[in-house]
């Protein structure tokens, strides 16, 4: 039991590397004693318990795949600092010819492992410092890369939080504002919506006809939405 008293906070990196998660996520810099110290549950309640009666460990190792000499890429976690600032222009670019390539999902991974390494990387660094802020400007095309992927996915909610994130910010980031409020417009967001479409075309007002063609959309699918509703609602009334 004492060589595996460690053992829990290592499966919980394993898992977060499952996860695609950063396997040091929510851990601070410092001796795995003191980790077990500073965290009063892991998340697991199987981990919490071995933790607190530590166990003789066996290990059944699966084989799940063999890959060709050479295929192998390393995952972000596993990178040193330099190479991940050289893996994020590589990744960026194979996100950018999957989403060409309409494989909209596997860009998005991609984008997310070039968004993790970044985001690694500007952990080490003082919130605010010139460093900082330049590791975040390299984030910022990559997250909208990444929110327009999410659009196509439907997956509107996400969009919603991490332009937010972006506007508050860089308050005059028009593409933030304009994949803001197409994702608006999909939950019906209505207000919030036009208010963003507005702010784009403060911005920039080249884009006049891209907007006023969300804003038709959107006109469109509200009265669509309005006739479905006074025919279910009536059919409620006249039971």
């Amino acid at each position: 039991p004492q060589h595996v008293v460690l053992y829990p906070m290592v499966s919980k990196s394993l898992r977060n590397i499952a996860a695609g998660k950063d396997p040091l996520e929510g851990q601070r810099h410092c001796c795995g004693i003191a980790q077990l110290h500073e965290h009063h549950s892991l998340g697991y309640e199987d981990l919490d318990e071995l933790q607190k009666n530590p166990q003789p460990l066996i290990f059944d190792i699966e084989v799940l795949k063999v890959e060709e000499p050479g295929s192998y890429q390393q995952d972000p976690w596993a990178m040193t600092d330099e190479e991940k600032l050289q893996a994020v222009p590589l990744i960026h670019k194979e996100g950018n010819e999957l989403y060409r390539q309409g494989k909209v999902p596997e860009a998005a991974s991609k984008y997310y492992d070039a968004i993790a390494c970044l985001k690694n990387l500007q952990m080490k660094e003082q919130p605010g410092s010139p460093d900082w802020i330049e590791l975040d400007q390299k984030i910022t095309p990559l997250l909208l890369n990444y929110c327009q992927c999410k659009l196509q996915c439907q997956e509107y909610y996400e969009v919603l939080d991490h332009c937010s994130s972006i506007l508050n910010k860089y308050e005059d980031n028009v593409k933030a504002y304009f994949k803001r409020g197409k994702a608006h417009a999909a939950v019906w967001n209505v207000a919030e919506a036009q208010a963003d479409f507005s702010k784009v075309l403060a911005l920039d007002p080249s884009l006049r006809p891209v907007v006023a063609k969300e804003l038709r959309s959107l006109e469109a699918r509200l009265r669509e939405k309005d006739k479905e509703d006074k025919v279910r609602f009536k059919g409620i009334f006249s039971q």
